[in-house]
């Protein structure tokens, strides 16, 4: 691993004592969070992920830090689309808001080992095999081009396969019980429905990954500042869900500049060999592109309840 196994230890331990600050003395007793604690929140990791950049700058250098920044820049930008997913499931099975912190909580858990590997393998794939970086690019391009053609639909939790194959697994409690994932009936180990929602979030994270991992390899290929700047954004965004669930619906262009900066980063991927485009360049335009989207939403708004005119 890039600059040894320290690093690593360390960031880990860090968000692991941040989670446990944040379930065991900040949201100790279960309760709805309000938007207040919602942007206080979300203001903090956005200020520890600035000053993990700045400590890049000083410790490891600009270009480091400017990978970071990039990278967390995209992957927040990438992430947005997951807001919707959390606000469908939660609804779809009725999770009180005192128990939605909870279950984003292990969520957050759960995506932290997942996003380590998928990058871990990845990075190993494309060294050992440098080809590898002309699929992902391909795949980028691909993901937005379907991104920006996509007609939003609802999400059916019932059809999830993962959740098929887990009601024959383990039996489904009808309620909630103060908050608990499992509980026993009549000797029977049961799953509730705060459980159920945690595994859809979970299945979810890995559909996101897939976009939003290969996206910031076009970036760096350090493994370290990939792990970091995407948990940072993950743990921003998650943390940001409570604000702004209800309010992304505003910005009903951002989809397209978001497929606007998959399709740039899949052709940055596949053409550098041929045009090296700085990494500064780069930020400065997703920036743009991510601008542009939210200020066009904003200047005409949608129609129809939240669709776009056509």
């Amino acid at each position: 691993m890039t600059g040894g196994i320290w690093p690593w230890i360390a960031f880990n331990v860090f968000v692991l004592a941040m989670l446990a600050l944040d379930l065991g003395l900040l949201n100790k007793k279960a309760h709805e969070i309000t938007i207040r604690e919602s942007l206080m929140s979300s203001a903090g990791w956005i200020s520890l992920a600035l000053l993990f950049g700045a400590g890049l700058y000083f410790f490891r250098g600009q270009e480091d830090a400017v990978n970071f920044i990039t990278g967390y820049l995209i992957e927040k930008s990438l992430s947005v689309d997951n807001l919707f997913v959390l606000l469908l499931i939660f609804s779809y099975f009725q999770v009180p808001g005192i128990y939605q912190h909870r279950v984003l909580f292990w969520g957050i858990l759960g995506a932290i080992v997942l996003r380590l590997t998928f990058i871990i393998v990845g990075v190993a794939l494309i060294k050992m095999f440098h080809w590898i970086i002309y699929i992902f690019g391909a795949f980028l391009i691909y993901s937005g081009v379907k991104m920006a053609l996509h007609q939003e639909s609802e999400i059916e939790p019932e059809k999830n396969p993962i959740l098929r194959l887990f009601r024959k697994v383990m039996p489904i409690a009808p309620g909630f019980e103060t908050g608990r994932f499992f509980l026993t009936k009549d000797g029977v180990r049961h799953a509730t429905p705060l459980f159920v929602a945690l595994l859809l979030i979970e299945t979810s994270d890995v559909i996101f990954a897939l976009d939003s991992i290969p996206a910031i390899f076009a970036v760096t290929l350090d493994p370290f500042i990939v792990y970091t700047s995407n948990i940072f954004a993950i743990l921003g965004l998650r943390s940001l869900y409570f604000a702004l669930a209800g309010l992304m619906k505003l910005f009903h262009y951002l989809h397209y500049g978001l497929s606007a900066i998959l399709v740039f980063l899949g052709l940055k991927m596949i053409g550098e060999s041929f045009l090296h485009i700085p990494v500064l360049a780069a930020l400065g335009v997703i920036a743009l592109v991510l601008t542009a989207s939210i200020t066009a939403s904003l200047m005409f708004p949608a129609k129809n309840g939240g669709e776009e005119g056509k």
